[in-house]
């Protein structure tokens, strides 16, 4: 109990820190996010809002990373597991125990998509101080990969472009 009491704090923590960065006009901030072992950065301005995990209701004969809808606040949204889109294969999902620690980061409205993306644990937002380099996007990368930051930790972190996701061809085919 006290786990998830810790939890809704974290997440309240996070929504009004989300909401001072985007009133402050914040440049360049992201919401930091783990998916299979790989450190993500999601910019602010193109992430929705975080639900917690709830499996979603399938949808047959779609790609292994796409797991269905479901309705979040009234809204149907299409649900993806982003570890599975990205190494283009689905992924059991674990226990109970990893469940817990599962969100779903819904993509911002002004992207015109109902979708929201399965993370595997939210590790705050970051700002620009928190890097000391940055590589650019390599020029065969996905359209949804973004610059790549390395922290004071010396641990490396990829932007995704959400936008350039939610308009990958690939990401809009999940029909098999």
């Amino acid at each position: 109990m006290a786990n998830r009491q810790a939890l809704r704090e974290l997440q309240d923590r996070l929504a009004q820190r989300l909401k001072l960065a985007r009133a402050q006009g914040v440049s360049e901030a992201w919401l930091a996010v783990e998916c299979a072992g790989v450190k993500h950065l999601i910019p602010l301005a193109q992430a929705g809002e975080i639900f917690p995990f709830s499996q979603p209701q399938a949808v047959p004969y779609t790609a292994p990373w796409f797991l269905g809808v479901s309705n979040l606040r009234g809204g149907l949204y299409s649900v993806v597991d982003f570890a599975g889109f990205a190494s283009d294969q689905g992924r059991s999902l674990g226990g109970d125990y990893r469940r817990s620690e599962m969100r779903l980061v819904a993509l911002n409205p002004s992207l015109d998509t109902n979708c929201a993306i399965v993370i595997d644990k939210l590790l705050g937002l970051r700002n620009r101080e928190a890097f000391t380099s940055t590589t650019a996007r390599a020029a065969d990368a996905a359209e949804w990969v973004g610059q790549t930051l390395v922290d004071t930790a010396g641990q490396a972190w990829i932007e995704l472009d959400v936008q350039g996701l939610a308009h990958s061809p690939r990401f809009l085919s999940v029909g098999i």
